[in-house]
């Protein structure tokens, strides 16, 4: 299979339960040489349980490229990591041509704020087929509508092997509701296929 990289233009990540030991694993695996595109994740994370902002200190601390909490109507720029803040939705909007990351106080998605849904769903209406989103552990089926978008817009979708995640529900439940998954890689096989793809030509597997 051919790389992916050079036409992905954006990456969305879920996860909710387990979900800060499985990226401090992924995120030392993003590729940092161009083409770079911009990464986005949703981690459930609430005021009480994940709201201290040193969370996104400790991921920055694993990821080489620069991470930090999202804020409203900032411009999405390739090589960069944002990460939903506590008690917000994260979505992707245009200001113009330009994309940008929107933060929404809407209601809870399947009990959760951020939740995965609204950020892949209005990432697939902005990026279409150069998206890449990526489910990992968790304990809900969010995340399952909008890898189904993902999918429906052409964007691409890998899930974390269920066998293996802290908690299966989540990367089952959107490979089921998208009609499949392009890949199911176990975390060391996903920082690979991370790692390759940055590679134009290679493949990832």
């Amino acid at each position: 299979m051919a790389a992916v990289w050079p036409e992905v233009d954006a990456v969305v990540l879920g996860a909710s339960a387990g979900g800060v030991e499985a990226l401090l694993a992924l995120l030392p695996a993003l590729p940092t040489a161009a083409p770079a595109p911009s990464w986005l994740i949703v981690l459930h994370r609430g005021v009480q349980s994940h709201g201290d902002p040193s969370l996104a200190a400790l991921l920055a601390r694993a990821c080489p490229l620069p991470l930090a909490e999202a804020e409203d109507r900032q411009p999405l720029c390739g090589g960069q990591v944002l990460l939903a803040p506590a008690d917000y939705h994260l979505l992707v909007d245009r200001d113009g041509a330009q994309p940008v990351a929107a933060l929404s106080v809407d209601a809870r998605v399947r009990w959760s704020r951020p939740a995965i849904d609204p950020l892949f769903e209005s990432a697939a209406q902005v990026f279409g087929d150069r998206l890449l989103a990526i489910v990992l552990t968790g304990a809900s089926a969010d995340g399952s509508d909008g890898a189904a978008a993902v999918r429906a817009a052409g964007g691409e979708l890998w899930v974390q092997d269920p066998d293996e995640a802290t908690v299966a529900t989540m990367p089952r439940a959107a490979r089921q509701r998208a009609g499949g998954a392009d890949r199911v890689l176990t975390l060391a096989a996903l920082r690979a296929a991370l790692a390759a793809t940055a590679a134009r030509g290679a493949d990832p597997l």
